[in-house]
Order: C-alpha cells, then sequence, then structure tokens
C-alpha cells in the first residue's frame, strides 16, 4: 500500500464536496478499490469514504411502494431488511461473495464499478430500477455503458436505488467458486406489462438483457417458452473458467431455472 489521505464525510454534501479535490475517489465498501490500490491499478491521493454518510443507508418503502435502498447499504442489510418486500433480491444479495464481503461491500459501490461478472448490475437491470446520485436520477437501461463503465460523472454518487417490485422474480446464478462471483448469473423479473431478463458474467460487453428471452417469456410465462431459443456465442466472455460457448449454454439453462424458480 502506500500513503494517502482519508476523508470521512458525514453527509452527501460533504462528500461530494471532498471528491471535487484534486485526485479524489470515493470509497464504498472497498472489495474492489482497496486490492486494487495495492496492486498499484490505482493510486488517488485521496479516499472519500461513504460508509458513515447515514443518509445514504437502509432500505426503505417509498410511497409508490418501491423498495428504495441507500447506495452505502451493505449487501448483507438488503439480504436482511428488503427479504420481506423484495425477495428475490434479498436472496441474490445474500449470496454474493462471502461473509467478510457482504458485511463490507455495498450496492452503491459494486454499481458504480460494474464488473462483468457482478450480481447487483443484474438485479438493477433485471428489475428496471433507477439509479439515484447527488445530481440526477438515471435509469437502469441508460447506466451500465460496458466492461467497468457507466454513466456516472467524475465525482457523481450514487445515493440510492429504487427497485419497482415485480409480480414474480428470481436469481440464478453458476457461481466461480473460487471468486464467488457468477460465472453466468440471469435475474428474471415479471412485470404487468411484460418480463425483464438480465444477464452478468456472460458477455464481453458486461451485463446486458436478452430480448428474445423477454419476448418468449412475456408471452408465455414457463421455462418452456425458451425451448426454440439459443444464445450466440459470438461476443460472449472465454477464459479457462469456460468457453464462448459454454458461457452462451449457460445463459439459457439459467434462465429456464430462474423461470422454473418464480
Amino acid at each position: 500500500m502506500y500513503a494517502f489521505e482519508i476523508e470521512r464525510p458525514s453527509t452527501i454534501a460533504d462528500a461530494v464536496n471532498a471528491l471535487k479535490g484534486e485526485d479524489a475517489q470515493a470509497l464504498g465498501g472497498g472489495q474492489t478499490l482497496i486490492p486494487t490500490l495495492k496492486q498499484r491499478l490505482a493510486m488517488p491521493s485521496t479516499l472519500v469514504s461513504l460508509s458513515g454518510i447515514g443518509e445514504m443507508q437502509g432500505v426503505c418503502i417509498g410511497d409508490d411502494g418501491a423498495v428504495c435502498i441507500g447506495g452505502a447499504t451493505t449487501h448483507a442489510t438488503v439480504a436482511k431488511e428488503a427479504a420481506a418486500h423484495y425477495p428475490a433480491l434479498a436472496d441474490m444479495a445474500s449470496h454474493i461473495g462471502d461473509p467478510a464481503v457482504r458485511n463490507r461491500g455495498t450496492i452503491g459501490g459494486s454499481l458504480a464499478n460494474n464488473d462483468p461478472s457482478a450480481c447487483y448490475p443484474a438485479g438493477v437491470l433485471g428489475s428496471g430500477a433507477t439509479i439515484i446520485t447527488n445530481a440526477r436520477e438515471i435509469a437502469a437501461d441508460d447506466f451500465f455503458e460496458g466492461l467497468f463503465t457507466t454513466a456516472l460523472d467524475e465525482g457523481e454518487v450514487v445515493t440510492e436505488v429504487r427497485f419497482p417490485v415485480p409480480e414474480k422474480a428470481n436469481y440464478q446464478k453458476f457461481v466461480q467458486p473460487a471468486s464467488r462471483f457468477a460465472l453466468v448469473g440471469v435475474f428474471v423479473a415479471k412485470y404487468a406489462d411484460g418480463v425483464r431478463v438480465a444477464i452478468t458474467g456472460a458477455s464481453e460487453e458486461g451485463v446486458h438483457r436478452w430480448s428474445a428471452a423477454e419476448a418468449a417469456l412475456s408471452a408465455d410465462f414457463s421455462s418452456s417458452a425458451l425451448e426454440g431459443l439459443s444464445v450466440p456465442a459470438d461476443g460472449m466472455i472465454a477464459d479457462l473458467h469456460g468457453s464462448a460457448e459454454y458461457r452462451a449454454h449457460l445463459v439459457k439453462v439459467m434462465t429456464g431455472r430462474a423461470v422454473a424458480a418464480c
């Protein structure tokens, strides 16, 4: 590790102000950033910790019935406090990483980092959630822009995420056992106006929606509706854990499992 300054603001306004400093970077749970610093892949001179901002923590229900989760809320808290309101999302959070990761990592940090194999991006995109920042509201469909890339501007902070609650939903993850990330993860959510299917861990472009499956499931919400569909291997991640063809196969398999489990 190298020497750096750390700021610990207690309000969103103070955090935003601190991030205006030269070479300052936001720190959520640190599950990705701290290892990155240790490897010198990033070397900010100041870290702005968001963990002490009370207005960015916890789960509540909005006036419209949406589940609202503060950006600094840990995975473990989501797993506990959202269980009665959005069981599929809570269950997903309960299987992220291990207990140490779940008690430190935050939803805002996960979304801002946008790891191509992370679980939360699939949950957010599959739910059609809205990401609230200190400056604006961003629809999930407009938020994720590619591997480790989002619509967030420099110094912009994820303060809250609002999830419309579906009629049915489920998340299925084929786990990479060493990292506990998703080799392929699929979040399926059925709403009155249609079905959303979000895929993580599979594509070289990061989290994305499977539109063909959405159309088929909107017409017939059953795993049999997927039988005539196929997923092309082009553009899928290929590494020592699985070929592009294997990941393409898993997308369909895990989608079917998610539908069956709803």
